[in-house]
């Protein structure tokens, strides 16, 4: 009972920490409109985002549906983060006064006219994004407009987005959200979501310190149909002239829940506690038995194996066989040492911008609420952290006795970044070509640009000159002249199968992670359990690191000294494993159509494997770079 009362504890303190808002983002104040002073303001503004689909990697924007437009619209300034994402928020025709309900109140009507061809391709636009799911994304007060239904054991779930439109097939089948309503029962036959009855949930503030009132929630049910006429059909052919009118009813409540907590019931609704725990427990495990395996090799084995080294003569050494008879090669150069210290050095850049940003994203500071924050934070870090990378990329590069050091510099600061950007820039011009809202505009890519030539390039040099300028690393043993000749190995100290076991526990240990961290990106599912996955962070880091260093000693003792390439790919495999996981996850998930939307996945998924593989990759190298100069550094040699 213990146990589960601090699981709960825990629970309840990740929650509020998800939930923390970042300081500056103030509350808005409503009054009724002959209430109104400088200090609240009585009209609530919606706005609308793009629209988007499971069945799509293609989002678009609100006024390619031809839905009812703002005549004044307006776009509210968007932060790095929202552009890169594809976020495209705009004003609406919806406008609603605070404390005042309405009733069946008209936006606008569009007229379908079957001799323009203009016509007749904005309504089969509007019946392609029904056919595929497409899903509305409304904003009220910076809280978005969420349909409320129940599921499963009586339980709600409150999806922050609503269907354009549901189609009942020919067949006579029902799709998706047609299920709701047994009217939707013709063959062939689209449903239009035209009215929308909004529910206001409101804080007072009459009995604190402050004036007016607080909005807390905004909630919808969307409807097929004309102020309570028959359903909006849109047939299968456009045969006829079609008029959809666009509808809405708003009424407010009041209600206790407090501002600051009013992202909770989008946020419990979403069932994933429990398995988020499972996952934890899992990883904790898998810990402990490389914590275990570790400590018995260090508190053990490889004491007893020092203390026999330390005791045997000279002549009894030549021997012996094991980890010490290769110490005057562990520390040869690798092979292909200047591509190592650049992933190493792009690898530490990528481990730091993501501790930090995992961080702050627990702090409250990434929260839902501050939309595009995560990822803006994420692209000014990786910037700013160019001198790191520069630093680690040149001490190691050096110390492999490196003399190319432009180019070591140069491609420390254009390789890895150039794959990534020539992918994206890739998957942006098929976005182009499709006309999706996700596509970055040309001014944004030129400042990308400029933050990647303009400040982390100037970065790097600079982190490569005082990298440059420090001693070479010193190693505890010398390295002879003649490299050794390695003993013919068995079939698991061979090199690929032990870089193909390393990745299986780092990868165990954030599988389930993972799947909620696709469906947040694929499915369009709020995130916001950032305490968990910085949690599983430090248990990646840990599990990489001990993975590593225990393959590292089982080949040492083999007497097979290369161990720089082997400690970087062992834990950098894992990324091998996420990206079959990536694969799976499409074919067993997803219900994505369309080969544009297939290149898109794949294409942004191999952005993912590449930096996971860096991260991963630069973690085991440190660890087992440690731990060999641990050990050597304790042993007598002649």
């Amino acid at each position: 009972m213990a146990n589960s009362s601090v699981i709960t504890d825990l629970s309840v303190i990740f929650l509020s920490v998800s939930g923390f808002y970042l300081p500056g983002l103030a509350p808005v104040s409503f009054c009724e409109e002959d209430k109104k002073t400088g200090d609240c303001q009585s009209e609530i503004q919606l706005f609308v985002n793009r629209l988007d689909s499971v069945e799509s990697v293609l989002p678009y924007e609100y006024d390619v549906f031809d839905f009812c437009q703002d005549e004044e619209e307006k776009r509210p300034s968007e932060n790095l983060g929202q552009v890169l994402f594809g976020e495209r928020i705009e004003t609406s025709p919806y406008r609603f006064t605070f404390k005042k309900d309405e009733a069946c109140q008209k936006v606008c009507t569009k007229s379908y006219d079957t001799a323009k061809l203009e016509d007749k391709a904005n309504l089969d636009f509007l019946k392609r994004g029904m056919q595929l799911n497409y899903q509305h994304h409304w904003i009220v007060d910076n809280m978005p407009v969420t349909w409320c239904y129940d599921v499963e054991d009586n339980q709600k779930y409150c999806n922050p987005g609503f269907p354009i439109g549901c189609l009942v097939t020919a067949e006579g089948r029902p799709k998706d959200a047609c299920v709701i309503n047994s009217e939707f029962n013709k063959k062939n036959t689209f449903y239009v979501f035209n009215h929308v009855d909004i529910t206001i949930t409101y804080h007072s503030g009459e009995h604190e310190n402050w004036n007016g009132a607080r909005l807390v929630s905004a909630r919808l049910e969307p409807k097929s149909q004309t102020c309570q006429g028959p359903p909006m059909e849109i047939p299968g052919e456009f045969s006829s002239n079609l008029n959809l009118t666009y509808s809405y009813s708003v009424t407010f409540e009041a209600n206790l829940i407090k501002w600051a907590s009013r992202w909770d019931y989008i946020l419990v609704s979403m069932p994933h506690t429990n398995i988020q725990w499972f996952s934890i427990m899992n990883s904790l495990v898998i810990v402990l038995f490389l914590s275990g395996m570790v400590a018995m090799i260090m508190l053990r084995t490889l004491h007893k194996d020092i203390a026999r080294y330390n005791q045997v003569d000279q002549e009894d050494a030549q021997e012996e066989s094991g980890w010490k008879q290769v110490h005057g090669d562990v520390f040869r150069p690798p092979q292909k040492g200047m591509l190592l210290s650049v992933f190493l050095g792009q690898g530490t850049q990528i481990f730091i911008m993501t501790f930090i940003t995992l961080f702050l994203a627990c702090l409250g500071f990434l929260s839902p609420a501050n939309r595009g924050a995560l990822m803006t934070c994420a692209v000014v870090l990786w910037v700013l952290l160019g001198t790191p990378a520069g630093y680690v990329s040149a001490r190691l590069y050096k110390s492999f006795g490196g003399e190319k050091w432009k180019t070591s510099v140069f491609l420390t600061a254009l390789l890895c970044p150039g794959i990534v950007f020539a992918d994206f820039f890739l998957m942006n011009l098929i976005l182009w070509v499709e006309g999706s809202s996700a596509a970055i505009p040309f001014g944004t890519l030129v400042a990308v640009l400029g933050l990647w030539f303009g400040i982390s390039v100037p970065l790097t040099f600079v982190g490569a000159y005082f990298g440059f300028k420090k001693p070479v690393i010193e190693h505890p043993v010398r390295t002879n002249q003649i490299p050794r000749q390695i003993p013919e190995q068995s079939f698991f100290t061979k090199p690929v199968p032990g870089i193909i076991m390393g990745g299986i526990l780092p990868f165990g240990c954030i599988f389930i992670q993972l799947f909620f961290i696709l469906n947040s990106i694929w499915s369009h599912q709020m995130y916001y359990m950032f305490g968990f996955l910085f949690l599983v962070f430090i248990i990646l880091v840990i599990t990489c690191s001990e993975a590593t260093i225990l393959l590292c000693y089982f080949h040492l003792c083999a007497e097979d000294y290369h161990w720089w390439w082997r400690s970087f790919l062992t834990s950098g495999f894992t990324a091998v494993y996420l990206f079959v996981y990536a694969i799976h996850y499409f074919f067993s998930k997803l219900q994505i159509q369309g080969a544009a939307s297939t290149i898109l996945y794949f294409g942004y998924t191999m952005i993912m494997v590449l930096i996971f593989f860096l991260f991963t990759g630069t973690i085991g190298f440190f660890a087992c770079f440690w731990f060999v100069h641990k050990i050597y550094s304790v042993v007598k040699v002649d």
